[in-house]
């Protein structure tokens, strides 16, 4: 009776536990449900809103920069106004969504506001660039279009953002500038008036007519239709070089006329001056080689320094001072002379000397014991 008691309690048991789990299926599938159909429909229809916002956000930027376009706005507020709508729109789009299914924008907001501190911190650069940006946009110091020369780069304006100026240099090259150095440094901008002073200098020998060469500058600049009239072109003499006559010629012409003007210049002036005769010299040297003169002698003079150092005693008037090391020095040096000079003497006469009285004696010696050696084994 008591192992059937046990099944049966047993049996329970599983059945309630498989009743359990039956029903936590079904209150999760419900859970499921009623958050698809409202939350998550509320999702839907947000994420649906959002993206033909987007499309419509494009479209009204694209209307209005072709409005701004056909209206010969100027390029740079119309880039930053596109620009403006495009993504200004879309952030403030995008924090309606936020606040439509739920989330709380305000803590987003202190979010965003704490990051921005942060990055802020971290992108001084960055911010520097924004604010040169808009100091551009408002002071307009040049446009798109404009041929201009800052930060060390020279070229033509092609595009303005909000962090960069990008410039198509004479080799067809793009240079990224940030703002911030644009507007912190100086800015060169030729395109800015509808005119340009173009000067040009060249060179004639000593021998040559100046005055001649002046005609015939005057005379090509008459003849070129983009040199203005008004201001009239100016010829002088600028400098004296070392081997030539400087002349300086300044004409006025029309800024988008001005490298041609340069150009065609340059080769009338080599062309003219050659059918002239007119000698354009190069740098040379004369190097003239004077005739050795005589020497020129002066009397001496007594000089304070001369008169000091007469008054003061010879090396000879001085008490000869020596001490004791190199006096035995001295002493052995002088015997060692001796000793090698009666050296000398006693070879010259055919005497043998005391090393040799010595090595003569060693070999006796050797000899002697060699023949009492032979002698004992005998």
């Amino acid at each position: 009776m008591q192992k059937v008691s046990a099944f049966a309690a047993a049996a329970d048991a599983g059945t309630t536990e498989n009743t359990s789990q039956k029903w936590d299926w079904n209150s999760f599938w419900s859970t499921v449900f009623n958050w698809l159909t409202t939350h998550g429909l509320q999702l839907l229809i947000g994420l649906v809103v959002l993206f033909v916002c987007f499309i419509v956000i494009n479209i009204v930027a694209r209307v209005v920069r072709n409005a701004m376009i056909k209206r010969n706005r100027d390029k740079t507020v119309t880039s930053v106004v596109y620009q403006l709508i495009k993504k200004g729109l879309k952030i403030v789009l995008v924090i309606l969504f936020l606040g439509y299914v739920g989330i709380d924008t305000a803590g987003i907001g202190a979010i965003i506001g704490a990051v921005g501190v942060a990055i802020g911190l971290a992108a001084q650069g960055a911010l520097s660039n924004f604010a040169g940006g808009m100091i551009i946009l408002v002071m307009r110091p040049f446009k798109v279009g404009d041929y201009v020369e800052t930060d060390g780069e020279k070229g033509t304006v092609e595009d303005i953002h909000m962090f960069y100026t990008y410039i198509v240099t004479d080799n067809n090259q793009v240079v990224m500038i940030p703002n911030g150095e644009i507007t912190s440094g100086a800015i060169v901008n030729y395109s800015m008036k509808e005119t340009r002073r173009l000067d040009l200098k060249f060179s004639i020998a000593y021998n040559e007519d100046f005055e001649y060469a002046e005609d015939v500058l005057f005379e090509i600049c008459e003849k070129h239709e983009k040199v203005l009239k008004d201001p009239a072109p100016f010829v002088r003499i600028d400098s004296h070089g070392d081997s030539s006559i400087v002349l300086l010629l300044r004409v006025w012409t029309k800024t988008a006329d001005y490298w041609e003007v340069n150009f065609d210049l340059l080769e009338e002036v080599k062309r003219r001056f050659d059918e002239e005769g007119i000698e354009i010299p190069y740098p040379q040297l004369d190097v003239h080689t004077p005739e050795p003169q005589p020497l020129r002698t002066r009397p001496k003079t007594d000089t304070r320094k001369r008169r000091l150092k007469a008054r003061q005693p010879k090396a000879a008037e001085l008490p000869a001072v020596e001490m004791p090391e190199k006096a035995a020095q001295r002493e052995e040096r002088k015997e060692r002379r001796a000793r090698a000079k009666e050296r000398r003497e006693k070879k010259l006469r055919g005497e043998p000397t005391e090393e040799e009285k010595l090595a003569a004696e060693i070999k006796e010696i050797d000899e002697r014991r060699a023949t009492e050696l032979s002698d004992g084994e005998k």
